[in-house]
């Protein structure tokens, strides 16, 4: 075999964790036609065909299956190497993407977020906050907190908290909305929820447990856009007690007959979990929801 390159090896791990050249030349900082020769040599090398190249996108071959937990296995040596032997086991530096459902991510984590950066001075912290799912497997993030346990595999999952659930309504909404004294009175109002066919996490469809049978006037895939829609008199709509607590304009409906609880867990790849970068950032999850825990309840 010809001189092996470990950079090309690199190029082969994002390509095939993206399915795209230029998915991947854009997360490495690299041009993809530099991408495109680190493959073929890479090829070349081990004289074998790793990917089948089509117009959307490139796929493994059998050889490059077979490749993929060996690269997996000598990257997570490779930065092991880098924490341990290079000295920045105990100084946190790099960048660290954290993986967020969106109502956590903009209205929790985000105004909290600073001091991690203070703290560390040479970490850059991308916050992901999205409604879809995050892949660990793809390196789409470092650290992901989830509404949903993933299956089991190479990574580490924890009970990160249970948050609270309730039924919120703006006051203009319920001046002209029928009246609402008991959950037998939900049928006859309007709601504001998930698009069904878009819904990631079955866990979210909180309206088939508070009014299966109930009419929605707007659907977001985006809770934030719930949350705006709500406040502007659209209809009831079920949110975390942590984003609602946030809201002045929001009346909390039927109490005592609507309350749901879900979990939020965290999770970290195992070849990721012994890093400097990504331990500073669970541990500043960690201690961030310990020290606002009332946030989650319901009151």
């Amino acid at each position: 075999m010809r001189e092996f390159d470990w950079n090309d090896l690199r190029a082969f791990l994002a390509v095939a964790r993206s399915g795209r050249l230029t998915l991947a030349a854009a997360r490495t900082g690299q041009d993809h036609t530099t991408l495109s020769r680190r493959i073929g040599a890479l090829e070349h090398a081990l004289k074998a065909k790793l990917f089948d190249r089509s117009p959307s996108g490139y796929t493994l071959t059998e050889q490059g299956e077979r490749l993929m937990p060996i690269a997996e296995e000598m990257e997570r040596m490779a930065l092991g190497a880098r924490e341990t032997v290079g000295g920045t086991a105990a100084c946190v530096e790099g960048t660290v993407r954290i993986g967020s459902p969106e109502g956590f991510g903009s209205y929790f984590l985000a105004p909290r977020i600073a001091p991690l950066k203070a703290t560390y001075p040479q970490l850059t912290v991308q916050l992901v906050a999205a409604s879809g799912a995050f892949s660990l497997s793809k390196r789409e993030a470092d650290v992901v907190i989830s509404v949903s346990r993933p299956p089991a595999g190479r990574i580490n999952v924890s009970k990160l908290i249970d948050y609270d659930l309730g039924l919120y309504a703006a006051p203009s909404y319920l001046e002209s909305a029928p009246a609402l004294a008991s959950a037998e009175d939900l049928q006859r109002h309007l709601f504001v929820s998930y698009i069904g066919d878009l819904l990631h996490f079955p866990e979210l469809d909180m309206l088939q447990h508070v009014a299966p049978q109930g009419v929605t006037s707007v659907e977001s895939s985006n809770l934030v856009a719930q949350l705006r829609a709500t406040l502007a008199g659209a209809g009831l709509c079920v949110l975390p007690a942590f984003l609602a607590a946030e809201e002045k304009g929001l009346v909390r409906v039927l109490p005592e007959e609507v309350s749901l609880t879900r979990p939020l867990w965290l999770v970290v790849h195992q070849d990721l979990a012994e890093l400097a970068r990504v331990k500073a950032a669970v541990r500043f999850i960690r201690d961030a929801v310990e020290a606002d825990r009332d946030v989650f309840k319901l009151t």
